[in-house]
């Protein structure tokens, strides 16, 4: 069954790079990459799309990805979709307040590219 994954970054170079991972690493899978460039775009395009997981930048310009975040959870029809938040924040207390905005999981840039792929493996039921 074909998954779809919204990567929410407003950097080009990163939404390549995890564009590129996600494609290129979840073989057999027929996954799809939706992007967006900031939050508000991302909100519209969860809303629209219902992708099966949102990976969400924290900053980034309109609406930062705590209040992307938080404003998904508050809408009922997306707001069990599940969100990795991806940031550069990586100072104490950054992943509880991710936390609480609704993220799932919390990873800090740079991060291993495997990690990564290990927790959306999880999430989507990928085993390869």
């Amino acid at each position: 069954m074909s998954k779809r994954i919204l990567v929410v970054e407003d950097q080009e170079a990163e939404r390549g790079m995890l564009r590129d991972l996600l494609t290129g690493s979840l073989t057999g899978s027929d996954t799809s990459v939706i992007e967006a460039v900031d939050g508000a775009t991302g909100m519209a395009i969860a809303k629209s799309e219902n992708p099966d997981l949102i990976l969400m930048d924290i900053q980034m310009p309109v609406i930062d990805g705590y209040e992307a975040t938080r404003r998904i959870r508050a809408d009922p029809a997306i707001d069990g979709l599940p969100i990795i938040a991806v940031s550069s924040f990586a100072m104490q207390g950054d992943e509880e307040k991710a936390r609480s905005a609704g993220g799932d999981h919390y990873v800090t840039k740079p991060y291993s590219p495997m990690q990564l792929l290990k927790v959306i493996r999880g999430i989507l039921g990928h085993t390869g």
